[in-house]
């Protein structure tokens, strides 16, 4: 932008909105500005030094809405492809505390809870002492991490290491409330004692075997130093008082040694600030939201933290501040990773075959994960089934928590009181580019388990492919196909028609040809646009090519291998060989959609042309010669100079005011006048040349209807664009050449011309020409849509040139188009 001044923009949250590619590709202006803005980008972080990166202090937030918005696929919000781990991510708004929903696309500006989110996010990366008037880069990224993720990611970072002690708790020399090693707290109700009391758990030492983790939920608000709450949770280490070393150091003072001549002290830091958020599962709730007439449900609190991140002390502290019985509930342990961490290695195939089953034993710990890598695509939906968890006599304290999360883009989901929820993930894409950082195993998909460990019972858990769910997420991602693909179907049927014409001088119906395309043509080329796509998708997993020497550190960004971001544009996007299928799946139901729209538009010109007779009846005392007399010049055609200055009066107008695309509309529709009008005579006349010229408009209309899908969202925001009188159009919109042709084959059609044979080897160019439509359309029009109108336009031209061949142009014949229509008449003579 020539008015933008440098640095004065470091912080863009966008939402729902696609980065990584467009979202269509009708139009070419778009497709090149996302090309623009993408290698800008990219540019700007492969540069060695900072200082050469012109969005060095630039950070940019994705939040997308998930499966619930249908207008843009959430898949194209990713960032993955564009911005470094240390400048930006993507996250979803089920990931974000106190949201945990997904979104639509314009739900996404007005809901309440992540409008909030948003507004706080933002007042806390300000700050005015700055003259950027915001924090350093790496403080608000900070900031957004801990708005918008939801703690355990492994970027998260936590702030106890970098606090110090703040507060001094005391305690009897010979207390009863250290934990044994290895053992669980579990309190069911705070203030039994009448008093506050403090819980120890001996951190265990270092090296110990299996990979501690320390874990502790509850379903009260953790107090910060100074709150006046039921729980407080605080990190602490032997503190010996020196004499002449003063307590006064601490701003808070917890004694709980009472008349005891010995005492312990301890040196504490609150774990508050690293409080993750857990949406409340118990009996009651159904979703991990509220709405607004319904009651407010008070989120569960969560920590977690590894061994490596708390060895600097010895102890955790559960205080239970209570004075009085209070109803709450509150678990801390620490578990192994061995026993809570599980990998299930089972291929894709194996999956949908048997599906996949666990089971969690009784002696299991609070948090249990299970990591699924091969469950990557966003293509496939799954449902899981869990068992209900049985506690005998005493009551359970919390209903299982499920949560899915995938690591890149930060996707989490959250089933609360789970028995039965419907998975699916936005992962590996079609179409994506691939990510800055070469990723050679994915991770897959994670399910994170939090179930009450005092019941003991064991838990089982299945895991399905979900049949419907995957087809609409096929819908999703490949809607665009069907804009491209049934070109394939088209332009074969036709090259099938003109070859048969050129050689016998029959030009079968478009049903006809499609029968015997099916035959032959179609298994052909969809084979072989298979195997290339096994090819594309082998070669899209494999690594990428080293390049020159570079680093990726403080001092810049330089990718240390050449991506090449374009290389999943191809065909159906595919980068996985698993969805070999997805190409004669697509051209299945392409042939139907084809076979569809051709029903419909025989349905729609037969009516008309009924309507036609109808209104065109001749009276009943005429002879049949005469009828037929009357009738026999089929189209009765508008003079020469009356076609001429319509068709620049149009051309005029799409240079000027109106896009090519509306000219494309009205050349639709006098196309299916041109339709009703032949099949109106070929049936009166019953001729075979008649007929033949009725099949052949019949399939150029065909042709220039799967043109239309491309042209009609380019018209449609030209119309509202008109609505709110936006008057600034991209110029390719006014490209007289991208229409000239269309009009010029329409006009030529609606004088009832039957296209001439030609018997010379340039019929072989019309074949190569559609074929090459037919392989474009497969290959690149996903990508490249927009260039489907203009490789169809050249065939109109080259059949407008076919039909001007049998023309005799000459100065003469050309002056006689512009005498006026009494001349016309005169020469026709007078009609007995």
């Amino acid at each position: 932008m020539p008015n933008y001044q440098s640095n004065s923009i470091n912080t863009i949250i966008t939402m729902s909105a696609p980065h990584a590619r467009p979202p269509v590709s009708f139009d070419a202006e778009i497709v090149r500005t996302y090309k623009q803005i993408n290698d800008y980008w990219r540019q700007a972080y492969s540069q060695k030094w900072a200082n050469n990166n012109p969005l060095w202090h630039v950070t940019l937030i994705s939040i997308a809405g998930g499966g619930l918005d249908t207008v843009v696929p959430s898949d194209y919000a990713s960032l993955e492809s564009l911005v470094p781990d240390t400048h930006g991510f993507t996250v979803f708004t089920s990931s974000v505390p106190n949201v945990w929903t997904g979104m639509d696309h314009q739900a996404i500006l007005w809901c309440d809870q992540f409008r909030k989110v948003v507004v706080r996010s933002l007042y806390d990366v300000i700050d005015v002492n700055r003259p950027a008037q915001t924090k350093p880069r790496a403080d608000r990224m900070r900031i957004l991490k801990k708005w918008y993720l939801t703690g355990m990611e492994s970027i998260a970072e936590k702030t106890l290491s970098q606090k110090e002690p703040t507060t001094l708790l005391t305690l009897e020399e010979n207390s009863n409330s250290i934990i044994a090693q290895g053992e669980r707290l579990t309190l069911r109700k705070f203030g039994q004692n009448h008093k506050p009391r403090a819980h120890l758990l001996p951190i265990p030492p270092q090296g110990t075997p299996g990979g501690k983790k320390f874990t502790l939920l509850t379903d009260q608000k953790l107090d910060r130093p100074g709150d006046s709450g039921k729980l407080e949770v605080l990190f602490c280490s032997v503190f010996p008082l020196h004499p002449g070393q003063s307590a006064t150091l601490f701003s808070m003072n917890m004694d709980f040694s009472g008349d005891s001549l010995g005492s312990t002290r301890l040196a504490c830091k609150n774990a508050a600030s690293d409080v993750i958020l857990l949406p409340a599962s118990t009996r009651t709730t159904k979703k991990p939201f509220y709405l607004d007439e319904e009651e407010e449900l008070v989120p569960f609190s969560y920590l977690q933290y590894d061994l490596e991140d708390i060895l600097d002390h010895q102890f955790v502290a559960i205080v239970d501040k209570a004075v009085d019985p209070t109803p709450g509930w509150v678990i801390a342990e620490f578990s192994d990773n061995v026993q809570s961490h599980r990998v299930r290695s089972l291929s894709l195939r194996r999956l949908l075959a048997f599906g996949m089953k666990i089971k969690l034993p009784p002696n299991r710990p609070m948090v249990a994960e299970v990591k699924i890598p091969s469950l990557h695509s966003s293509l496939l939906a799954y449902n899981l089934e869990m068992g209900s968890q049985t506690c005998g006599d005493e009551a359970e304290l919390f209903t299982p928590l499920l949560r899915q999360y995938i690591s890149e883009p930060y996707e989490s989901k959250y089933f609360v009181n789970v028995k039965q929820a419907n998975i699916n993930l936005h992962g590996v894409s079609p179409f994506m580019p691939p990510a800055l950082k070469y990723k050679s195993v994915q991770d897959g998909l994670s399910l994170q388990f939090w179930t009450d460990p005092t019941c003991n019972s064991s838990i089982k858990i299945s895991l399905k492919v979900d049949v419907p769910g995957s087809l609409g997420k096929l819908y999703m991602r490949y809607r665009t196909v069907f804009a491209a693909f049934p070109l394939l179907v088209v332009a074969l049927v036709l090259r099938k028609q003109f070859r048969i014409y050129d050689e016998m001088g029959i030009f079968m119906s478009f049903s006809e040809s499609l029968d015997l395309c099916l035959r032959q043509s179609l298994p052909l080329v969809l084979g072989a646009l298979t195997c290339l796509s096994v090819s594309l998708a082998q070669a899209s997993s494999a690594p990428p090519q080293s390049s020159s020497p570079g680093f990726w550190g403080w001092g810049g960004n330089a990718t240390e291998t050449q991506v090449e971001f374009t290389k999943n544009d191809l065909l159906v996007g595919s980068q996985d060989p698993f969805f070999w299928f997805m190409v004669p799946l697509i051209g299945l139901v392409c042939v139907g959609a084809c076979v569809m729209v051709n029903y419909a538009a025989l349905a729609i010109t037969h009516l008309f042309s009924i309507l036609y007779s109808w209104l065109s009846v001749k009276p009943a005392w005429l002879r049949n010669e005469d009828k037929r007399r009357a009738m026999s010049p089929a189209f009765a055609p508008s003079t020469p100079r009356r076609r001429i200055f319509t068709t620049a009066i149009l051309l005029f107008l799409v240079s000027t005011v109106i896009p090519y695309q509306f000219a494309y509309l009205v050349a639709c529709l006098v196309q299916v006048a041109t339709c009703t009008r032949a099949l109106r005579f070929a049936r009166e006349t019953r001729s075979n040349t008649n007929y033949n010229f009725y099949n052949y408009v019949h399939s150029i209309l065909i042709l220039m209807l799967w043109i239309l899908p491309i042209n009609l969202p380019i018209l449609v925001v030209w119309v509202h664009n008109l609505a709110v009188h936006w008057l600034t159009p991209f110029s390719s919109h006014h490209n007289v050449l991208s229409i000239m042709p269309f009009i010029l084959l329409v006009e030529t059609l609606t004088s009832g011309k039957m296209v001439p044979r030609v018997t010379s080897r340039l019929r072989h160019f019309t074949s190569v020409f559609f074929f090459c439509i037919a392989i474009y359309a497969a290959v690149y029009g996903v990508t490249y849509a927009y260039m489907l109108h203009y490789l169809v336009n050249f065939v109109a031209a080259w059949l407008v040139a076919i039909h001007s061949s049998t023309s005799s142009w000459t100065l003469s014949g050309l002056s006689t188009m512009f005498e006026g229509e009494s001349a016309d008449i005169r020469k026709r003579g007078k009609t007995p």
